[in-house]
């Protein structure tokens, strides 16, 4: 799985390197296999962004992506998406993507995670219960939106906000991401047509098999490096 990610990573347009970041020796030896570059962490991060952090220190980057490496379907565009309101306004500190939530019962189920916007397409809030509130006995409201959890940093944002303490609502709700806009940090969270396909149960891994057979691609070639943007894919035991 780890290779399908790697490589449609690699895929972005604006990608100037893919690195796993994981404190696991077998994924690490698993990356080495098939030549990929991988960075062994410490094991006591308490978060995925505490991870990346620490890879992120050793780089010399403006910009810093974190794609999961349970998303073998991730689409090289959405990458690209997510870094170009990063690279067109210095001002915005981290970024991450959103979209229409379609699925019937989306909005009551808390492995979704919703988001809430302003009228720029600052997150005004995550959480796993339905927001906004539509009311009683009406419909979800159109304004329902899914996140997407890729990230992408400032690398030195990144390394600051690793530093900082947890937060009640980071907390209370289980997203780290909630830690920024809590000390007072804005994340952009632009619309998306794609959708993420992660693999959290072994129902989830037969899915994205089905799909990956149906795919006329497959996995990816990786191509020459473009851009300013290192990619971690974090990868956990």
């Amino acid at each position: 799985m780890i290779e399908h990610v790697y490589r449609r990573a690699a895929a972005s347009a604006l990608a100037a390197d893919v690195i796993v970041a994981t404190d696991d020796e077998r994924i690490a030896q698993a990356v080495r296999a098939f030549g990929g570059s991988v960075c062994l962490t410490r094991a006591s991060h308490r978060s995925g962004t505490e991870r990346l952090a620490e890879v992120a220190a050793s780089l010399s980057c403006d910009l810093v992506v974190n794609v999961q490496g349970d998303e073998p379907l991730l689409e090289p565009a959405m990458i690209d998406e997510a870094v170009r309101p990063l690279a067109a306004d210095a001002a915005v500190p981290q970024g991450t993507r959103r979209r229409p939530i379609d699925d019937p019962g989306g909005g009551q189920n808390p492995h979704v995670v919703k988001v809430v916007v302003d009228r720029r397409d600052f997150a005004l809030y995550f959480s796993r219960s339905p927001v906004p509130y539509p009311g009683p006995g009406a419909p979800a409201p159109d304004a329902a939106f899914r996140h997407i959890g890729l990230y992408v940093y400032r690398r030195e944002f990144l390394i600051e906000l690793a530093g900082l303490p947890p937060t009640p609502l980071e907390t209370r709700e289980m997203l780290e991401q909630l830690r920024a806009l809590e000390h007072g940090y804005r994340i952009k969270a632009v619309e998306t047509a794609f959708d993420a396909h992660g693999v959290d149960t072994p129902a989830d891994l037969d899915r994205v098999r089905r799909l990956l057979a149906a795919r006329p691609d497959g996995i990816s070639p990786a191509p020459a490096a473009a851009a300013r943007s290192p990619i971690a894919s974090e990868s956990r035991s």
